[in-house]
């Protein structure tokens, strides 16, 4: 029989993964918020730090979520 459910581990890893999807996205925007109207060189590098870092944390909440059974399609209309 298939479980309806995901299990309890599963869940809570799908949990801190969004949550830390969440922090990042915040700390993006924490940045923007300081950013300077002319950015240096620093700031460029930080600001890819900070995405490189949302996008890890983006990636292992899908992960998780797949792991969790909340796999879907595309959120696009013409996509699968």
């Amino acid at each position: 029989m298939t479980d309806l459910y995901p299990a309890a581990d599963d869940r809570e890893i799908l949990r801190r993964a969004a949550a830390a999807h969440t922090a990042a996205v915040r700390d993006v925007e924490a940045f923007l918020r300081r950013l300077p109207e002319t950015p240096d060189p620093a700031d460029l590098t930080e600001y890819a730090a900070l995405l490189t870092r949302e996008a890890h944390t983006h990636a292992d909440r899908e992960a998780a979520a797949d792991a969790a059974g909340l796999t879907i399609g595309s959120l696009e209309p013409d996509q699968g």
